[in-house]
């Protein structure tokens, strides 16, 4: 037996479950395809990240139609969370119970926002989260105060600010996991889409792994890609992995699977076997259904007259319109801002020539509204021939739409005339969730309540994939708590 537990992955739900186990003094193994992202000239600079793709994966997964893209899904230790813009927000209450959208209604949770609220405030724990309770009215209970106090705005931001209160809104500060006097000492640059390599950012590796490895029961291994799981009967036997050393199978007692909502969809789909011919934990024929990945649109807030001398800008959300604001009271979702966009940045995403890219980067401000994916069966990701296909379907567009609209003209009241706005495309899965759903009925779920399978008794998920709703805010906080509610778990089974 090479361990007690195998984790497979190192991103936000894989090192936070880690942790979790770490102090149980069972032996924990930890399976990272990637290796640690070293410190470089790159890791600050713009036009390598955003118009060379210097860190981008060697990677290519197919669309519905079979066309092939390169997909923003990181192959590092700490996963994606390597490149999020740290913004760390709990699910409101209500998004655990079904909400009537303009396009259809969620289907709830098996569990309620209560039986996650510990384990939200151990993860602001763990993750240093900066943030301010009560400034929101959407906000739900807190059993603990932020670790923080948030991150201060910046002049141009702070007066946008007061200008969103002068409408009536309620904006308040972004729960984020950032050393901002860390982070401004390597270079005066945001954090949003930029890699973390001197461990100012609260993510995966500096933060859940980091806390695992002070334990000596605890290893990681990179370089290590899992390629399949082996089962007999009910039971996961043995993790194939293809590595520097060749190819292998490693054991454990416990397998519990980590690798993003994408990559874990796929793994079970790739495993089937005689007696699991359409994938592992997939008798239900969920296992990669149900893909959400937001609605998510940037805008560009331009005013010839003003000038933004913001840094890093992102600090400030409103949720005005996240429980209601649509023709009968729907949901539309959240409005947060963007880290901020220079004259590199928009040249590399835009394809516009630099020297207009700077004039108009330094003449507006950048923000972003997200709106909930609803699930459909339909919307999935599949495994043929060896490749990923991502055939994801958007949903409650009519809602983003409305959002869409109304910050854009809240911009407009706030001092900026002209606002131009591009959605996220579909090459870029970063709020991937829902392909492994979590539910108490075996016919129309992957995973329990405890996110162990429901056909294998000793394989357990834990990232995003196991979301039964996508809800409208950054899904990292609620993966990182769902972790150690599945740490707590298993280490009181094995007690």
């Amino acid at each position: 037996m090479d361990a007690d537990i195998i984790i497979v992955g190192s991103g936000m739900g894989g090192a936070t479950l880690a942790a979790a186990l770490a102090p149980s003094g069972r032996r924990v193994l930890i399976l990272e395809r990637g290796e640690r992202l070293p410190d470089s000239p790159e890791a600050r600079d713009p036009s390598a990240i955003f118009r060379r793709g210097h860190f981008r994966p060697n990677e290519t997964w197919l669309d519905a139609e079979g066309r092939p893209f390169n997909p923003g899904n990181y192959a590092f230790v700490g996963g994606n969370t390597k490149f999020y813009g740290a913004v760390l927000l709990r699910y409101r209450a209500e998004d655990f119970h079904p909400l009537r959208h303009l396009e259809g209604t969620t289907p709830g949770w098996p569990i309620g926002y209560a039986d996650l609220e510990p384990y939200y405030s151990a993860a602001e724990q763990l993750y240093r989260v900066r943030g301010e309770v009560g400034s929101d009215p959407t906000e739900p209970p807190h059993s603990a105060a932020y670790p923080f106090p948030p991150v201060p705005d910046e002049p141009d931001i702070a007066a946008l600010r007061r200008a969103f209160a002068g409408q009536g809104l309620h904006p308040s500060s972004l729960p984020l996991g950032i050393d901002l006097q860390r982070w401004l000492s390597r270079a005066p640059t945001t954090w949003d889409a930029f890699p973390d390599s001197t461990g100012a950012k609260s993510d995966a590796e500096s933060c859940g792994l980091a806390e695992a490895l002070k334990y000596p029961n605890v290893t990681l291994r990179t370089g290590t890609r899992v390629t399949r799981l082996l089962t007999k009967g009910r039971q996961v036997t043995g993790v194939e992995v293809s590595g520097p050393d060749g190819t292998a199978v490693l054991t454990g007692q416990t397998v519990c699977l980590c690798a993003g909502a994408v990559m874990s969809a796929a793994l079970l789909l790739a495993s089937a076997n005689d007696d699991h011919p359409s994938g592992l934990a997939n008798r239900s024929d969920q296992v990669g259904r149900n893909f959400m990945n937001h609605n998510l649109t940037a805008m560009i807030a331009f005013n010839p007259f003003r000038r933004n001398r913001s840094v890093y800008e992102k600090t400030i959300q409103f949720n005005d319109w996240y429980l209601t604001g649509g023709p009968q009271g729907e949901p539309l979702g959240n409005v947060q801002m963007l880290g901020r966009v220079t004259g590199p940045i928009l040249a590399g995403e835009s394809g516009l020539p630099l020297w207009l890219s700077d004039y108009v980067a330094d003449r507006s401000i950048h923000i972003m509204a997200m709106s909930e994916d609803l699930p459909d069966p339909a919307s999935r990701v599949l495994w043929q021939n060896g490749q990923i296909v991502l055939d994801w379907k958007k949903t409650n567009v009519a809602a983003h739409d409305l959002l869409v609209t109304r910050l854009k003209a809240a911009m407009r009241r706030a001092g900026w005339p002209i606002v131009l706005s591009k959605g996220f495309p579909k090459s870029k899965p970063s709020h991937q969730c829902g392909t492994a759903r979590m539910g108490s009925d075996p016919s129309a779920s992957v995973v329990d309540r405890t996110l162990r399978a429901h056909d294998l008794d000793n394989l357990y998920i834990a990232d995003a994939s196991v979301l039964p709703t996508s809800a409208a805010v950054n899904p990292s906080l609620t993966v990182a708590a769902l972790a150690l509610r599945l740490g707590h778990h298993l280490t009181s089974q094995a007690a």
